[in-house]
Parts: structure tokens; C-alpha cells; sequence
């Protein structure tokens, strides 16, 4: 995929990453999109050399998408943790 599906499949996958994610994470839209593309690439990875399932080809893959949302939470839940107030 090109650089701009990466971005808008990140914003997305951010976006609903945030809205499973339980409490209260911080930060604005900026940090959603930022996290999102993160948690895309992390996911994307994940399935590439993890689970062998192959790179990500296409956007309407459900495939796809579990592993962007699911590294979205994986990177949201880090994020949470690293400005988590004691």
C-alpha cells in the first residue's frame, strides 16, 4: 500500500482502537492519528512475521484491518501506560 492508505488506514484504525480502549488515554486527535499509522505498522508487522500471514495488500481485507486495529490497542495500551499519572 502507498504511504497516504497507510496514513488514512491508521487514522482509522486509531480511531477505533481509542473507541475499545477502555478509560481515559489522553491526548487529542494528533496523537490518535499518530498512534493509529504506529499501531498499523506494528500490526502489520505482527502478521508478516509473527503469524506468517503475508503483507497487506488491500484495504477492504478484513485481515487487514484486525491486525491495524489490534496493533492500535497494542500501542495505545503502551502510550497509556507511559503517561499513566501515579
Amino acid at each position: 500500500m502507498g504511504i497516504l492508505t497507510w496514513i488514512i488506514f491508521g487514522l482509522l484504525a486509531g480511531a477505533i482502537a481509542k473507541m475499545i480502549m477502555p478509560g481515559n488515554q489522553g491526548g487529542g486527535w494528533l496523537i490518535t492519528i499518530i498512534l493509529g499509522i504506529i499501531g498499523a505498522f506494528v500490526g502489520g508487522a505482527i502478521g508478516v512475521y509473527v503469524l506468517h500471514w503475508g503483507d497487506v495488500t488491500s484495504f477492504w481485507n478484513p485481515r487487514s484491518w484486525i491486525l491495524a486495529i489490534g496493533g492500535a490497542l497494542i500501542v495505545l495500551w503502551i502510550y497509556g501506560m507511559a503517561t499513566k499519572r501515579s
